[in-house]
């Protein structure tokens, strides 16, 4: 497990390399100028290239991107073009909310799309299982700002049981979460069926059977543990979409998570915060990748770690 765990660790490092590589890359190679987005419209040309020199973008791109490399190794995020702060203490602020609602989310897809799931094998080709894979078909394709906008219309302005938007109560975090969940649920629920499926017509199912076990033990006590390998994987990818925020969830609910701290650097061409929040997101799904590798161990033991 340990040498197994280091070699994760350093592979996780040169992933995390290459991704800043590759953002920085675009970023140098945006159009738009992050000089003038701080200077202002009015500023002069002088003033301009004080600037420009203050924050080393007159440098070559080798140059400014071992300059970033140096700093990130001592754990040094940047400091933000416009907001003037630490990057890490601005992500540091926004990170409960996305944390919270990382969890939420992911328990509200789960409970959604395994329960879809598991129900659609049970009762395959039934008049069920076709209306849940076109429910489960129409999360995965709806936009979620129809999804966010027709749940707010609903669910707060109708019937007014929660709030239009904000952060700090459960009541907040219930329609957001409810949004991410009904995407990520139609894809579990698909995975789950056609897992479950598979294990279903397994030996050791037959075997269950056979003895005489009970339809409910088969399911719950055989059959479910087997398939939720492959969910298992797709929740470690989850915490890190989840935790790189959804942009556009965040904005339609008003709440002040990662995902709208970065759009809000992406408007201003605050490339700190963009490479900051970008690092944090792929950090989240190598952590997470390794984490649901970690879980399976414990759910099938027949893995063996390579």
């Amino acid at each position: 497990m340990a040498a197994y765990l280091f070699r994760r660790i350093v592979e996780a490092a040169f992933i995390l390399l290459g991704i800043s590589l590759v953002t920085y890359v675009l970023l140098y190679l945006l159009p738009a100028d992050p000089v003038r987005q701080i200077a202002g419209r009015s500023a002069t040309q002088e003033t301009i290239a004080n600037i420009r020199q203050q924050l080393g973008l007159d440098l070559p791109f080798y140059e400014q991107y071992w300059r970033y490399l140096s700093s990130l190794v001592q754990g040094d995020l940047g400091r933000s073009y416009i907001q003037r702060s630490e990057v890490s203490e601005l992500i540091a602020a926004r990170l409960p909310a996305s944390l919270l609602l990382m969890v939420a989310a992911i328990f509200a897809e789960l409970v959604m799309g395994l329960t879809m799931g598991v129900v659609s094998s049970i009762r395959r080709n039934s008049a069920t299982d076709q209306s849940l894979m076109v429910l489960s078909f129409v999360g995965v394709s709806a936009p979620q700002f129809v999804v966010g906008f027709l749940l707010l219309y609903v669910f707060a302005a109708q019937l007014g049981w929660f709030p239009i938007g904000g952060y700090g109560t459960f009541s907040h975090l219930v329609l957001p979460a409810m949004t991410l969940g009904f995407m990520g649920a139609g894809w579990y629920s698909r995975m789950m069926r056609s897992s479950m499926l598979n294990v279903l017509g397994q030996d050791f199912i037959r075997t269950a059977r056979a003895k005489g076990l009970g339809k409910a033990r088969i399911i719950f006590r055989h059959a479910v543990p087997n398939a939720l390998l492959p969910i298992i994987a797709m929740i470690g990818i989850d915490i890190g979409i989840f935790m790189s925020g959804i942009v556009v969830v965040e904005a339609v609910f008003g709440w002040p998570g990662i995902g709208q701290l970065a759009w809000q650097a992406i408007q201003r061409v605050d490339i700190p915060i963009i490479m900051g929040v970008t690092l944090v997101a792929a950090f989240s799904i190598v952590m997470g990748n390794l984490l649901a590798d970690i879980v399976a161990l414990f759910v099938d033991p027949r893995i063996k770690l390579k």
